[in-house]
């Protein structure tokens, strides 16, 4: 689990956007977003092929 601890005359917004970067850094957010529904292991294995043509295509 992350943790950001609050500096000395930092305000809690700023410590806050810290932490999120953090979360998006680890890709746990992205992780919640993708267990947030159910997804069949088909559908899984088609969208990680387009992905992965879709990465090919960008770095040809």
């Amino acid at each position: 689990m992350p943790r950001v601890e609050v500096r000395e005359h930092e305000t809690l917004d700023k410590a806050l956007r810290r932490f999120k970067r953090l979360l998006e850094r680890e890709g746990i957010l992205k992780l919640l977003k993708a267990r947030k529904h159910y997804e069949k292991p088909s559908e899984r294995r088609r969208r990680e092929m387009r992905q992965a043509l879709s990465r090919r295509a960008r770095s040809a």
